[in-house]
């Protein structure tokens, strides 16, 4: 049978890259309209827009990087949640209805890597070389 558990800390790195680096996606809608603008948004944005744009890119630069990971995504986790309740849910119950299936799934992979750890090639590795990563195939 195959071992994939020497590949757990590999795979949750790039979890964490790609699931960042899309978090950040966001901050540059927000910003700078790139890719695009974001549909529906004023501009010049309003206050709650430009602290939620910061608080990506903040975030979305430390997660990638893997610098201060697990309390960087916490607070981004708290930010997709807060997202979801203020924005998506008033819009209705069912998250595909309303838009709120990446607030959703942003929310939970930063949740899991804010108790998981940055994984392989974070500079939280090199920091803290002692931190040993937990798996849960070891039982914690």
């Amino acid at each position: 049978m195959l071992n994939t558990t020497k590949w757990a800390p590999h795979v949750l790195a790039i979890l964490r890259i790609v699931t960042a680096l899309l978090f950040l996606e966001h901050a540059t809608m927000k910003f700078f309209q790139f890719p695009a603008a974001i549909p529906g948004v004023p501009y010049p944005l309003p206050a709650i827009m430009i602290v939620a744009g910061a608080i990506e890119i903040v975030t979305g630069l430390l997660i990638t990087a893997g610098l201060f990971t697990r309390i960087a995504a916490f607070v981004a986790s708290g930010e997709m949640a807060a997202a979801y309740w203020m924005a998506h849910a008033p819009q209705g119950f069912w998250p595909a209805l309303n838009m709120g299936e990446a607030a959703i799934m942003f929310c939970f992979i930063f949740l899991y890597i804010a108790f998981a750890g940055a994984g392989n090639w974070a500079l939280d590795n090199v920091l803290r070389p002692s931190t040993k990563q937990v798996s849960l195939t070891q039982g914690a």
